[in-house]
């Protein structure tokens, strides 16, 4: 598969713009060090080439980030989608979160993207840059020390078990287009399935008890875009960012799981940004994998449009009592 480069998208961005299809471009820029990418907003040819980057650590998600950017001029933004991206793209666009005519989507492959949190617990930490080689990667610390890793090792959970390079929506397409691959996304979540009852209280106890409340999961989710959260209200009791008891530290991550239940496309965002390394997405994937159970297989931001299991009533819908035992 052709690789595409930063010089790629710097080109195509600074074409879009000199031609009036866009007036700004949504993309990734370079910070401090190597692994340090984070995303922003680009107008002009001069700031493209100075700070626009895209490498192994483009990892966010930008879908979300079109609610706020559509909403600030008439003009069209660019922004580049991975595949896996363009699935909360569709989603959003079925809840009509933003304007699709305010957006020129490009499509990039990609062949997956790397875990700052593997690469340290593999090489240490001190890092300041990491050099991608055939099928490797090579990771340079203050102390001029040099660690060689297998790509493999290092790639990011989603990307391991990523569910398509095929992307659903785009204007333009840039290098060759993947396929829907058989993913073995659900195997961790089966293997939670096959613990007693009281082996899966105490694993999700051992991993929810590390959260400290710090909302990132929430405010990256594409699927959580509630202009008003019941979390941040003072008068619903559960606005704690402290953690009150361990009953509020469950249900925080409990509700939001069934707040996006159908409508989460497994983008992993939520586990990625998780700085207590919390697997979330297996609560989320629990979810996915039971609504395919019940209802026949869906995947969310397939198409534009679609309507999720749960708010499509049918006559040969689950009946209540009828999941006991089914997918569990």
């Amino acid at each position: 598969m052709q690789k595409i480069t930063r010089e790629n998208l710097i080109n195509k961005a600074i074409e879009l713009l000199d031609n009036g299809t866009v007036s700004r471009v949504l993309g990734w820029k370079i910070g401090e060090f190597a692994y340090d990418v984070t995303p922003a907003v680009f107008t002009t040819k001069e700031d493209l080439q100075k700070d626009f980057i895209f490498d192994d650590f483009c990892n966010a998600n930008f879908s979300k980030y079109l609610i706020a950017e559509t909403r600030k001029a008439e003009e069209k933004v660019l922004v580049f989608l991975k595949p896996c991206d363009t699935y909360s793209f569709n989603q959003l666009l079925t809840e009509h979160r933003f304007s699709r005519e305010k957006v020129y989507a490009v499509g990039i492959p990609c062949e997956g993207m790397l875990d700052i949190g593997k690469i340290k617990a593999l090489a240490g930490e001190g890092i300041i840059d990491v050099i991608p080689g055939e099928g490797s990667i090579t990771v340079k610390n203050l102390y001029e020390e040099e660690k060689t890793l297998a790509y493999g090792d290092v790639l990011t959970e989603r990307c391991l078990s990523c569910k398509s390079k095929k992307h659903v929506v785009y204007d333009e397409l840039m290098g060759e287009e993947g396929d829907v691959i058989d993913s073995n996304r659900f195997d961790e979540v089966e293997k939670i399935e096959k613990m007693s009852a009281d082996e899966r209280f105490a694993f999700w106890q051992s991993q929810l008890s590390k959260c400290i409340r710090c909302n990132a999961c929430r405010d990256i989710c594409p699927a959580c875009t509630c202009e008003k959260c019941v979390f941040d209200n003072p008068k619903s009791s559960v606005n704690n960012k402290a953690i009150s008891d361990s009953f509020e530290e469950k249900m925080f991550h409990i509700i939001r799981a069934f707040h996006v239940a159908g409508r989460c496309t497994d983008c992993g965002e939520c586990s990625r940004v998780c700085p207590q390394g919390i697997p979330l997405h297996l609560l989320n994937r629990k979810f996915i994998k039971d609504i395919n159970s019940f209802y026949g297989d869906y995947q969310a931001g397939q198409e534009e449009g679609s309507r999720a299991p749960l708010i499509n009533y049918t006559f040969d819908d689950l009946e209540p009592g009828e999941a006991v035992g089914r997918g569990v």
